[in-house]
């Protein structure tokens, strides 16, 4: 691998969602990832489903059962080598089998250890179960999106990848950084509940100012403003407009060959609805596609909604490469871009215990040790 994180040395425990994101994040970047699969899911194939693991790409894989002290004995030998360790259990977990912060520091003292949870390592919902859409609506994120009558839950991209893997990355590279400068490392604790909470620091700041109002679809960017907001075309397509600058509101009217003077001024909140049903008409006489060939060449922050099928082919995502081909499967390219340490295109996904033996080779263990381990069931 290449990239600005090339040397970085990352274990990650298997596990679902924001924790195997942010492990993809850093192997796109260059990071060597280790996933420790657990013994029961190495199939020995690289099957279609383990192909379409994107989260899984330019990582390598060792199956192990954690249930064998030779087998946590693996994982802390693995430790004793990384910078950084990456795990998704709920608090206690990684404890009761042996790979806690406290075993794993005691082995290297530098490790950073990355704890992804939704409620955080403490607290009263610390030991609840929850998901995405969970720790969203508590954060008060999720109460900002949707409709006027209803929440709508945005994917799981504000809690699991946004509030979740990515703010993992940024705090696992932080705690490298001083890790590396003073010898010392850390427990990051990461939390969904934080992240997603962190994510609408802006909306705090507008509420203090007086101008957001908690009600949904009546604020500036959640769709109440007629300028910065989707409209329904003539095939039942949609375009997103985000004129939100006079100049490009402006241009807006112009192009929808809307005369200014006939409607309320853009900054008069109640004149608002009377914009938004003109532009919506106007809207509504074009499909998608024509629209988006109309406003091309207008500066007037008008845009088609692709779906994720379409998205691809589009020719500036094409001219920009934003999606790959990897193993015959299409998805998003690794990011951002880097002028000196650009990051290589990232090989496929491993199969679960694809490396094992290889992993085994590169801590010291030998052939008979290796059989060994096979042999009692503790690596697959």
């Amino acid at each position: 691998m290449t990239g600005p994180l090339q040397g970085l040395r990352v274990v990650e425990i298997a596990a679902l969602g924001p924790a195997p994101f942010c492990g993809m994040v850093l192997a796109d970047l260059g990071a060597d990832v280790v996933r420790v699969d657990r013994a029961d899911a190495v199939t020995g194939g690289h099957t279609k489903s383990t192909r379409n693991d994107l989260m899984g790409r330019g990582k390598s894989s060792i199956g192990v059962d954690l249930k064998h002290e030779e087998a946590v004995e693996v994982v802390l030998r693995m430790v004793e080598g990384a910078d950084a360790l990456i795990e998704g259990f709920r608090p206690g977990v990684t404890e009761r089998l042996g790979i806690g912060p406290a075993p794993c520091l005691a082995r290297n003292p530098a490790l950073v250890y990355g704890r992804m949870t939704g409620w955080g390592q403490d607290g009263p919902l610390s030991g609840r179960a929850g998901h995405d859409i969970d720790y969203i609506a508590l954060s008060g994120a999720l109460s900002a999106i949707g409709s006027e009558e209803v929440p709508v839950p945005p994917l799981n991209l504000v809690g699991d990848f946004g509030g979740g893997g990515m703010f993992l990355a940024v705090g696992l590279l932080a705690a490298v950084f001083h890790a590396r400068e003073t010898g010392t490392g850390q427990v990051v604790d990461a939390a969904m509940i934080d992240g997603s909470a962190l994510l609408t620091t802006a909306m705090h700041g507008h509420i203090a100012e007086g101008w957001w109002t908690p009600r949904r679809a009546a604020n500036l960017l959640d769709g109440g403003a007629p300028f910065y907001a989707v409209y329904e075309t003539a095939d039942g397509g949609h375009v997103a407009v985000g004129a939100l600058e006079p100049q490009f509101f402006a241009a807006l009217l112009d192009g929808l060959d809307i005369d200014r003077d006939s409607l309320p001024a853009q900054g008069d909140r109640e004149g608002w609805p009377t914009i938004k049903a003109v532009l919506a008409s106007r809207f509504a006489s074009r499909s998608r596609d024509e629209w988006a060939e109309h406003f091309a060449e207008l500066d007037a922050c008008v845009a088609p909604v692709l779906d994720a099928t379409e998205a691809p082919s589009h020719p500036h995502n094409n001219a920009r490469e934003v999606f790959i081909e990897v193993d015959g499967v299409t998805q998003p390219a690794p990011g951002p871009r880097f002028s000196a340490t650009p990051p290589a295109r990232p090989p496929g996904p491993a199969y679960p215990g694809k490396d094992t033996d290889l992993v085994l080779r590169t801590l010291g263990y030998s052939e008979t040790e290796t059989s060994k381990l096979r042999r009692v069931g503790a690596v697959a």
